[in-house]
């Protein structure tokens, strides 16, 4: 079953459910992914439904941060809540040392040796860690070997 298609089921299961709270956010999901059919004019796949997902947990963190910050402890809740229903449709997270190890093989392979080389390492390790790692952090850590 498709991701696309998982959330669906899901979606079906929380109105039967009557789960309010769970619903509204799935539908968030669901009008996320539509939007970028419909501006893209394609059909999503796994991948780019992650992409749409990854994008929605680094807003979530970021609206996160900003509620904590001016003592809006309503809002982290509902953040928090939403976080955590996104994430659920995401993959294992990579750990550090398999983010560490997928870097050194990323850039052995694509025979990087500077900084320059940066943007071909980071388009041919997106892929294999989108959802699974934040992009900011991977970004870091290739700059950090590179530069090493």
């Amino acid at each position: 079953m498709s991701l696309k298609a998982r959330i669906q089921e899901d979606v079906k299961t929380a109105m039967r459910a009557r789960e309010k709270e769970q619903l509204a956010t799935l539908r968030l999901i669901t009008a996320a992914i539509k939007q970028k059919e419909v501006d893209e004019r394609i059909e999503l796949n796994d991948e780019q439904v992650l992409a749409v997902l990854d994008k929605m947990v680094k807003q979530r963190r970021e609206s996160l941060e900003q509620y904590e910050k001016a003592g809006r402890e309503d809002l982290a809740v509902q953040e928090r809540f939403e976080l955590g229903i996104i994430q659920d449709y995401l993959p294992e997270p990579l750990s550090e040392a398999a983010l560490s190890e997928l870097i050194k093989t990323t850039i052995a392979e694509q025979g990087a040796s500077s900084i320059r080389d940066m943007g071909a390492v980071m388009g041919a390790i997106r892929g294999q860690v989108q959802g699974r790692a934040d992009m900011k952090a991977v970004s870091q850590a290739v700059k950090d070997q590179l530069n090493s």
